[in-house]
């Protein structure tokens, strides 16, 4: 198979290689908020209060994590938790040190830089949101000759 066969093979999955990515990020995500609102897997610290900072960012976790699982309401949602995810970096990671290997922020930039590409992206194949739109079709990158 010629490199050119592979990559139009590879650039005719990618709507569906996007929603792989998204409904990981949205399980993962559903389960921070998870933790932080029901102490479910275990923490050790509990559940927080609803109504506190934290309480926040674990109700957006849940619930938006949820809608990116499923793909509703993609680029509003991404766009509400890549902000969420800039400001736990700045506000709880940052302070701790320069490096966010240290300072243990790695996975919010992550978090907040694939939120960034699903605002960009959208939700993919699998995604209620392309089930929404009659005229939807796939992503397809141009021909290069």
């Amino acid at each position: 198979m010629s490199s050119r066969k592979i990559t139009a093979t590879l650039s005719d999955l990618t709507p569906y290689g996007l929603s792989v990515l998204r409904i990981v990020t949205g399980l993962l995500f559903v389960e921070h908020g998870m933790q932080k609102l029901l102490d479910f897997p275990a923490s050790g610290h509990g559940a927080v209060p609803l109504f506190s900072f934290i309480g926040f960012a674990g109700s957006l976790e849940l619930v938006g994590g949820f809608l990116i699982l499923i793909g509703l309401l993609t680029r509003p949602a991404a766009f509400i938790l890549a902000g969420e995810m800039a400001v736990a970096y700045w506000t709880v990671h940052a302070a701790k040190s320069f490096f966010p290997v240290v300072n243990s922020g790695d996975a919010a930039i992550l978090f907040c830089f694939l939120f960034l590409y699903f605002v960009v992206a959208g939700g993919g194949a699998w995604s209620v949101d392309a089930v929404l739109m009659s005229d939807f079709e796939p992503h397809r990158p141009a021909a290069h000759a």
